[in-house]
């Protein structure tokens, strides 16, 4: 069945679309005010605070890694002059500076495990352990990172004289087939039960090490050990 075709006469008595939207728009927002004036201050208290927030860190995160770069700058001239006390010292207080003034800038993360090794080089082995661990709940599920963290954990505690705790670290690292530490890890292994005397356990390591990792550049010291 054909449309009826409006006539022109009928089209213009007819309301206009566009004019009912508007009158029911404008009565909407005429019975509303109040309610989108709350609504329109909390978007711009959000959208002042957002700005506010990204500046900060903006801030925060330049001012931070200036800072990180002049401590890790000292670091390093402190590593060619034999470890010098004071220089060790100086290069920490600067690390501490970035966390206690940039404390939300990504330096101040980084400023963690560079204070852990300065404790390491001073042989105060359980700070050293304290800071790594707080790094460690930083980069809480980047595998990599947290690896990395639990190598330098292993050698403070091997360090201290507490081969078991450096063996209890590494056991999980390699474990993880796909972990990128796992080969050195391993290595590491095999040295600190020969260390606690576990011959066997030892071994088994080596074995494995070997039949997996035959081109590692460790790998001709380890048959010798077998």
């Amino acid at each position: 069945m054909a449309k009826k075709k409006v006539s022109r006469k009928e089209f213009l008595k007819g309301p206009d679309e566009f004019l009912t939207f508007s009158s029911k728009a404008i009565n909407f927002f005429s019975t509303h005010v109040r309610e989108l004036q709350y609504v329109g201050l909390a978007i711009a208290i959000i959208i002042i605070g957002y700005l506010a927030i990204y500046s900060y860190l903006r801030y925060e995160n330049k001012h931070g890694q200036d800072a990180y770069n002049t401590a890790f700058y000292t670091f390093g001239k402190s590593l060619k002059v034999d470890l010098d006390p004071e220089e060790l010292k100086k290069s920490q207080e600067l690390f501490e500076a970035v966390i206690n003034n940039y404390g939300m800038s990504k330096a101040a993360r980084l400023a963690l495990p560079q204070i852990a090794y300065i404790k390491f080089l001073e042989k105060r082995y359980d700070e050293a352990i304290a800071f790594y661990r707080r790094y460690l709940e930083k980069v809480s599920g980047d595998k990599q990172y947290e690896s990395l963290t639990n190598l330098a954990l292993a050698g403070c505690y091997e360090a201290k004289g507490d081969l078991k705790g450096a063996i209890d670290i590494l056991i999980p690292i390699i474990e993880n087939r796909d972990d990128p530490f796992r080969e050195t890890a391993m290595f590491s292994l095999a040295r600190l039960y020969r260390l606690y005397n576990k011959p066997e356990k030892e071994k088994k390591v080596l074995k494995n090490f070997v039949e997996e990792y035959s081109n590692s550049p460790f790998a001709p010291m380890a048959k010798t050990r077998l």
